[in-house]
């Protein structure tokens, strides 16, 4: 039994390569920052990958080495959770291209020095591709599953699609199968603020640590309230002033969302790097399944053998239903397994990541069903 089975596990790993990315460059090495939890069983049948959001990382179900909070999905990763280390073998990765392990703008080129916006620009496929390096590394050949929301989700679709054979079942939430206009759009503002920092300087901030935190900042503000719902910021806002009796008449956060977006802003340019930011949304604009396999959907799973479960939130404006109801179409087409479900939440896209009971019983019973 490898060393890697052991529960709670956090490493990285530097692996040869060369990794040839969709945009022509070729990375060696590659550093991948990864955690494991549970054992893997004689067989190597019950691995189960997990991929992470965008600004997630690899510390699933354990306590955030940075922040000190809890593991961004102990929800669903834990001891009689639905997916859980006395039964599986979990996997989860920093996905390349971020700042916390895994290659990428901030790491050292092969000079000694930060590669900044000479690190090259990824795709979803070139995250999975590192993904499927690292499972070669931990000596398993089949997943069991492969289970991600959001940006995860993609990272799924794409194993189905480039690893069919290495992925029995896979567990796509609040996804999609393309990044559509309006997301593309919400990214570049987000960007714009980022280069527009007087701080960000072509990405060439690290030797001195001064960051572009008031343009990073700026951009998990207006991504923040993508993720949330209209009905959730009324319930848990409205016009609610923040700690005063009256308006100030000027520009401080009089407001309680105000108040929210900018302590969602300043805590998060504590654990995030600015150019790992520019970096990963790209990739996520970049994502289009159907484009990789001929501009039709359906092929990307022509005569795939993995079972598939779609999720969806009645209240996710990011990633709606229809976004789910896409892809389900596509894989009954190529004559795929699949089981789809539109939950009901108020949390908007953060659902996946909240307390949605239902969620957990979908994917236990899912994973169950494939054992």
């Amino acid at each position: 039994m490898s060393d890697d089975a052991r529960f709670g596990l956090a490493r990285t790993v530097s692996l040869p390569g060369p990794l040839a990315l969709d945009g022509g460059a070729r990375l060696s090495p590659v550093e991948i920052a990864y955690e494991t939890y549970g054992t893997l069983n004689a067989d190597g049948s019950n691995a189960i990958l997990i991929c992470h959001a965008l600004t997630g990382d690899h510390h699933v179900a354990s306590t955030h080495p940075i922040t000190g909070k809890p593991g961004w999905w102990t929800r669903m990763v834990g001891a009689g959770k639905p997916i859980d280390p006395a039964r599986h073998f979990i996997i989860c990765s920093n996905v390349l291209g971020s700042c916390l392990g895994s290659s990428g703008p901030a790491s050292k080129d092969p000079g000694g020095a930060p590669y900044a916006m000479r690190f090259p620009v990824i795709t979803i496929r070139d995250m999975v591709r590192a993904q499927a390096m690292l499972v070669d590394h931990l000596g398993i050949g089949t997943l069991q599953a492969v289970v991600g929301g959001s940006m995860g989700g993609m990272q799924v679709l794409e194993w189905a699609a480039t690893y069919p054979d290495r992925v029995r079942s896979a567990v796509v939430i609040a996804s999609a199968a393309r990044h559509s206009a309006q997301n593309i759009a919400f990214h570049e503002v987000g960007r714009q603020a980022i280069m527009a920092d007087p701080q960000w300087r072509g990405g060439d901030y690290y030797a001195d640590g001064k960051a572009p935190t008031a343009g990073l900042a700026v951009a998990r503000m207006a991504a923040h309230i993508t993720y949330l719902s209209e009905a959730g910021l009324t319930e848990k806002f409205g016009r609610r002033l923040q700690k005063r009796d009256a308006k100030s008449f000027g520009f401080d956060a009089d407001f309680q969302i105000e108040s929210y977006l900018r302590h969602q802003g300043i805590s998060f340019v504590d654990r995030f790097d600015a150019n790992s930011y520019l970096y990963i949304t790209r990739a996520m604009d970049y994502f289009d399944l159907a484009e990789e396999h001929g501009g039709l959907l359906a092929n990307a799973f022509k005569g795939t053998n993995t079972r598939f479960c779609m999720v969806s939130f009645d209240t996710d404006w990011l990633y709606p239903t229809s976004e789910s109801r896409a892809v389900v179409h596509a894989l009954n087409a190529a004559g795929a397994a699949v089981s789809f479900v539109e939950l009901s939440s108020p949390f908007g896209h953060d659902a996946f990541l909240l307390d949605v009971p239902e969620l957990n019983r979908v994917v236990d019973g899912f994973l169950r069903a494939g054992e």
